[in-house]
């Protein structure tokens, strides 16, 4: 069975480390992080085990993961890259760093090594991610069997083209805000009509993820799901209007490709 290290135990990878756990034994799971005790914490709670440094995950894990922020990638990849030259077994390199490619990557660690660039999002932790992948061409077919294998309780995961990899995560990486945003203003309506806060609060979250599944599992488009819930002369269609009026759509297509461009800056 692999062994899965993960640097950095942030917002990502700490839900990359959770879902992890679901599907492998947390004997196999090791983590390190810049803060130490926040390492120990989720450790704790997961039931495996943290690792002496950088290095050690470098030295030892099958699959390494690399949760640092796109600006600490040099700095991590120049100070384990010694250690990766004289590993003898195979290993993989697991980046989820913003705008940078699968070359860069390779660039900063000194080797043409196997690397699986990964844009997942927050939900990951409850399993219900959707992890957007691209393979580089040194990662084998069982290797990418089994990182899709014991990631599944993340979530969904999607191979795309690299070169996609940034639009999708302008769209799935970047749209939990956007959606909380959603929520927050729906609950915020509801109250302004007279809902308790906890209660508007959950009818909006629970109506998103309702419409967010039947999407999924109807097969159907958003904009035939949305006529079917809009009457003739009907309250929804007023809502819908209202929406339109003040460029909703137009809005969150903007919000997506600020995120995209944004992207596309911290790769320069």
């Amino acid at each position: 069975m692999a062994t899965f290290g993960f640097i950095g135990t942030g917002n990502m990878g700490g839900a990359l480390a959770k879902a992890a756990c679901t599907v492998v034994s947390p004997d196999e799971v090791f983590l390190v992080n810049r803060t130490p005790e926040k390492a120990k914490a989720l450790a704790q709670e997961l039931g495996c085990s943290v690792a002496l440094d950088n290095g050690a995950i470098a030295q030892n894990a099958d699959f390494i993961f690399l949760g640092v922020k796109p600006q600490m990638m040099a700095q991590l990849l120049e100070e384990i890259g010694p250690v990766l030259a004289k590993r003898e077994s195979r290993f993989v390199l697991v980046t989820m760093a913003a705008g940078l490619a699968i070359s860069e990557i390779q660039r900063m660690a000194g080797g043409d090594y196997p690397v699986i660039r990964i844009m997942p999002n927050t939900p990951a932790a409850i399993g219900e991610g959707m992890i957007l992948y691209a393979i580089g061409s040194g990662v084998s077919a069982a290797e990418e069997k089994e990182f899709l294998a014991d990631m599944a309780g993340a979530g969904r995961l999607s191979k795309l083209p690299e070169n996609l990899i940034d639009a999708g995560s302008a769209v799935s990486g970047c749209g939990p805000a956007f959606a909380d945003l959603f929520v927050e203003a729906l609950a915020d309506g509801g109250v302004a009509c007279g809902l308790p806060r906890a209660k508007a609060q959950e009818f909006a979250a629970q109506m998103v993820l309702g419409s967010a599944k039947l999407i999924l599992e109807s097969g159907s488009h958003p904009g035939v799901l949305k006529d079917a819930v809009c009457s003739p002369g009907g309250t929804t269609i007023q809502g819908v209007r209202a929406l339109e009026e003040a460029g909703f759509r137009g809005a969150v297509m903007d919000a997506v490709i600020a995120a995209y461009e944004k992207t596309l800056e911290l790769a320069k």
